[in-house]
This record gives structure tokens, C-alpha cells and sequence, in this order.
């Protein structure tokens, strides 16, 4: 059996077991705290510091790939997610917001570390010359994952529910320890490590491409997390009065077809010469983006019906989306040299990190500031328009340098 083959499904399957425990601490943590009557800004404030060291995370960890090898990333990850989980088993009264601040810090590490490592892999295996054939997997992989957290968010609804919030965090912590034996003892070291010095200088791309992607890949995920990370959830279960397990199992749901999308979307995204999206094409993908979010505002705005207003418009949301997300994730493997990959995709997922973060915050502090939930979401709905326009206007000078580059 092919090595290279090997490592990726060892590395594919790890983060595929972690993306599970993800989605799943994500949706205890959020409807756990929601029930134990925290405000939605203690909530947001919770989820800033798994962004804020996502962020610290991806500008460093591509760097520690580099120098010492994907498996250091990919092992450190998957222990800290198990650490994380660990922290959460206090009695009730000892979970306080220090605590649960801190496992959020430690899980957001560990989610960047396994996703910096996973996606890095895929540029190992696939020839450089075959765009069709890379833009394919990184598809399949960035798909599959997102569908994977869909399961995970309906998971923890479950779990929540049936095992209650401690029981849920050992069962997933206890299943970790699979992946990480299995990569410790196969994984070879040196796998995804730069053949020259690297300095962590170096973090910093000197590729225009890659900073304008980056800018543009930050108002993308903010644009989606203004709205969707803490407000929807919220408006779900308090202006609808969904329950826990419709809440996460309409979440999930969602997110499992955006994964399913984003897997199919060489189909319809690729160019017809080289089966490889350009960044064009990354522009179009993102104006178009507005047009869901828009009926959604205006639907809510004019009297509709909140409940198939919002199903509908967010389901052509995540087809738009997850098109955007798809060709993102395609361009930056792409741009990047192959003996320095996990130094450019941490570089650029540091922008997917930021984006998150500051998505998450505006959030929790828009939806609380507004009122009520309805006027809440209205205007995270209105933010997440200006964050899209502001990335399409990005995705210019992003061709621009594309076109620079390719003369």
C-alpha cells in the first residue's frame, strides 16, 4: 500500500473523529450554558477564546509543522481536544466561566492543529501539474468534514439529552484516544517538513495571492458566523421555542448538506480547461451570496412566516456558501509551494480564524444589543450582507495578482 495513501487516511480518519467531537462540545457548550441562564454576550464571550487561540494556533502551527513534521500537529491536536473534554467533567457547580473559557481555549487550538495538518496532506499526494485532481480531493475532504460537524451538532443535542453534559464529554473523550494511538505509532515524523531552515519569520506570506485570499477568506466566515454562531441558534429556541434537539438537529442538518455540496462542487465551480476555479470565480460566488441573506432580511422584515422563511433562505445560503468555501479551499493549497504548505495554510486559516472570531463576537453583542430576537437577527443579517460585499471587493485585487503571478 502506497505510504502517502496510508498517512492521509490515518490523517483524514483523525480529523474526521475529531470534527465529530467538535460540532458535538460546540452545541453541549452553547445549549448547556443557554439552559444554566446565561446572556448571549457571557456565551459569545465563552467562544472568544476557542477563535482568539484558533487564530494564534494557525499562525503558529504552520510554522511548527514545517520545522518538525505534520504528525507533531496532528498528535498535539487530538491530545489537547482529549484534555479539553477532560476539563469539562467538574461537578455543575464547578463549571465556571474561567473553566469553561479555558477548555474552549484548549479545543480551539486543537481543531486548528488536526485541520492544519489534514489539509496540508492532501498537497503531498497529488502531482502539481493535476489541479482537477487536487481541487477534487480537498473538495471531498473539506466536504466531508463540514458534514461530519453536522452529525456532531445533531451528536451533542443527543448526547446532551440522553447522557447529559458530563457523560457526553467522557463518551467523546474516551473515543479520541483511538486516532492518537493509531497516528502516534504510524504516522512517519518527518512527513509535511520543510527541507529548509525555517524561521518563524517565515509565517508570513510574501505571496500576494495568498494575502488577498486571506482578507477575503476573513469577511467570508465572519459573514457567516454574525449570524449563524450564536443568533440563529438563539432565535430558534427563543422566539420559536424550538427545543434542544430541534435546534441541533435543524443545525445539523444544514451543515451536513453544506458538506455534501462542497464535496460535489468540482462539478459546477471548476473551469472547463482546467477543472481549477480561478479567482474570478471566487468573486461572482461571494456577490452571489448576498441574495439569500437579502430574501432572508426582507422576508423577516415584511411579516413571512419566520419558521420556512428562514429553512429556505439558509438552505440556498449553505449551496452558496459552501460553492465559496470549496473554490477557498482549493486556491490556497494551489498558491501554496509544497515544501512549505502547513506554513501557508496555517497562515491562511489564521484569516478563517479571525474571521470566526470577530463573527462570533459581533454575534453574541448585536443579537443582545437589538432586544429582542427578532430585530436581533435583522441586524446580524444586515452585518453579514456588508461583511460578503466587503470579500467580493476583496476577491479584485485577489485575480489581479492571480493574473500577475500566471504571466
Amino acid at each position: 500500500m502506497n505510504h502517502s495513501l496510508r498517512d492521509y487516511g490515518i490523517v483524514t480518519g483523525a480529523y474526521w473523529g475529531f470534527t465529530l467531537t467538535d460540532g458535538a462540545l460546540r452545541m453541549l457548550v452553547l445549549l448547556h450554558l443557554h439552559e444554566l441562564g446565561h446572556s448571549p454576550m457571557a456565551i459569545a464571550a465563552m467562544f472568544l477564546f476557542y477563535e482568539v487561540f484558533g487564530v494564534i494556533t494557525n499562525l503558529l502551527g504552520g510554522w511548527v509543522g514545517a520545522k518538525f513534521g505534520l504528525k507533531s500537529t496532528l498528535v498535539t491536536g487530538l491530545s489537547l481536544q482529549i484534555i479539553a473534554l477532560s476539563l469539562l467533567l467538574v461537578d455543575p457547580i464547578g463549571l465556571t466561566v474561567p473553566l469553561v473559557m479555558t477548555a474552549q481555549a484548549l479545543s480551539g487550538v486543537a481543531k486548528d492543529l488536526t485541520k492544519m495538518s489534514s489539509k496540508s496532506f492532501v498537497k503531498l499526494i497529488i502531482p502539481a501539474e493535476d489541479h482537477k485532481g487536487l481541487m477534487t480531493w480537498i473538495a471531498i475532504l473539506t466536504g466531508s468534514k463540514n458534514a461530519l460537524k453536522g452529525v456532531g451538532f445533531f451528536l451533542g443535542g443527543l448526547l446532551l439529552t440522553t447522557l447529559g453534559f458530563r457523560g457526553a464529554c467522557l463518551l467523546m473523550a474516551s473515543l479520541l484516544v483511538i486516532p492518537l494511538v493509531v497516528g502516534q505509532i504510524f504516522l512517519p515524523r518527518a512527513s509535511g517538513k520543510s527541507k529548509a531552515p525555517i524561521s518563524i519569520r517565515n509565517v508570513f506570506s510574501k505571496d500576494a495571492r495568498l494575502n488577498w485570499l486571506s482578507a477575503a477568506r476573513l469577511f467570508l466566515f465572519g459573514s457567516r458566523d454574525v449570524w449563524f454562531a450564536l443568533a440563529l441558534p438563539l432565535f430558534l429556541s427563543t422566539a420559536l421555542s424550538w427545543s434542544f434537539s430541534e435546534v441541533s438537529g435543524f443545525l445539523a442538518l444544514w451543515v451536513i448538506g453544506y458538506g455534501i455540496v462542497q464535496a460535489v462542487a468540482p462539478r459546477f465551480v471548476g473551469r472547463s480547461n482546467s477543472g481549477a476555479p480561478s479567482a474570478k470565480q471566487l468573486g461572482v460566488w461571494t456577490a452571489i451570496l448576498t441574495l439569500p441573506l437579502a430574501a432572508i432580511l426582507a422576508g423577516l422584515q415584511l411579516g413571512a412566516p419566520a419558521g420556512p422563511t428562514i429553512i429556505v433562505g439558509l438552505a440556498l445560503f449553505g449551496f452558496v456558501f459552501a460553492a465559496n468555501s470549496a473554490i477557498h479551499s482549493f486556491l490556497v493549497v494551489a498558491y501554496a509551494e509544497s515544501d512549505k504548505i502547513a506554513l501557508r495554510v496555517g497562515f491562511y486559516y489564521m484569516a478563517n480564524a479571525m474571521g470566526r472570531l470577530v463573527g462570533t463576537l459581533l454575534s453574541g453583542t448585536i443579537f443582545q444589543w437589538a432586544g429582542n430576537a427578532e430585530s436581533g437577527l435583522s441586524a446580524c443579517l444586515f452585518t453579514s450582507i456588508a461583511f460578503v460585499l466587503l470579500s467580493a471587493c476583496l476577491c479584485r485585487p485577489l485575480a489581479a495578482a492571480e493574473r500577475r503571478q500566471m504571466a
